[in-house]
């Protein structure tokens, strides 16, 4: 199993130096995968959680490539209404290249109204449009030589439904976000009964969980992954592996944007994670 880390490339403690420092560290400890969020117009109901500056995630990952060596990049999540999908296969094409390899294209629907309207999108229509718009991208990538890049993963954003049947249907793998371990065993086995139900095989899982160690440990059914004691952060992830789980994504944000003008608590606490479970030697 790999283990990834969620860099912020947003906040007023973010900037160029800190993001180069950031994916420095992430490969520094040995991880195997660097994903940033996406948001274009920060409109007030994104600022209200992801305030401005926010680094647009195909131009920070390009330039972070340039200065890591070996770390996979991706997305959690592209929006994939917001761009047209022609451009999302061109960017990720090139991005592949240029990273030789490297890329993950994480994607999901959206959540955000009021940047949905500033971009002049159909906010209910996002759904069909992230539906029209892979379809389109895949078409891109397999049939057009100006398009071609290898091999890029394609992870579904979402802890919906009509995300895991999304997974399900397009045969990618499965992306949910910050849960309760009781929850994601529940949507496994939705997950499963889906993919019975469409004759197709169960996607790969690949979750984000979060990343908040704690001296005492957390307590209750509302304890998220992820949450607690480095004992308990660790048997989270091998809970996870056994549950299938190809990556788990670790996310140190936890919802205070003036967390971004301190990222070495949240690098010390990867620090502990990687010492105590020694990401390259769990890789399967």
């Amino acid at each position: 199993m790999k283990i990834g880390v969620n860099v912020p490339n947003f906040g007023p403690g973010t900037g160029p130096d800190v993001l180069r420092r950031w994916a420095q560290t992430v490969e520094g400890l040995g991880f195997d995968l660097l994903m940033v969020s996406d948001h274009i117009a920060v409109t007030a109901d994104v600022a209200e959680q992801y305030p401005a500056p926010f680094y647009e995630p195909f131009t920070t990952l390009a330039w972070l490539a340039g200065v890591t060596d070996r770390v996979r990049l991706g997305t959690t999540v592209l929006i994939a209404p917001y761009r047209h999908p022609l451009l999302t296969a061109r960017m990720a094409a090139n991005l592949q290249q240029l990273s030789g390899g490297r890329l993950v294209l994480g994607v999901g629907v959206g959540w955000a109204r009021q940047e949905f309207e500033a971009l002049g999108i159909p906010f209910q229509r996002r759904g069909r449009l992230t539906d029209d718009h892979l379809s389109a991208v895949r078409e891109a990538w397999e049939n057009h030589d100006d398009y071609r890049s290898g091999q890029i993963p394609i992870w579904i954003g979402g802890n919906s439904d009509a995300g895991l049947g999304r997974a399900v249907r397009l045969g990618a793998a499965w992306h949910p976000l910050r849960f309760t371990l009781p929850w994601l065993r529940e949507a496994l086995d939705r997950m499963k009964a889906v993919a019975d139900e469409q004759q197709r095989p169960a996607p790969t899982l690949a979750p984000r969980i979060a990343l908040r160690l704690t001296t005492a440990p957390v307590t209750g059914p509302g304890r998220l992954a992820g949450e607690g004691t480095i004992e308990q952060i660790v048997d989270d992830l091998e809970q996870l592996r056994l549950l299938g789980s190809d990556t788990v994504v670790l996310d140190p944000f936890n919802g205070d944007p003036r967390e971004t003008c301190r990222p070495q608590t949240a690098w010390q606490a990867l620090a502990t994670v990687a010492a105590c479970w020694e990401p390259s030697e769990h890789h399967t």
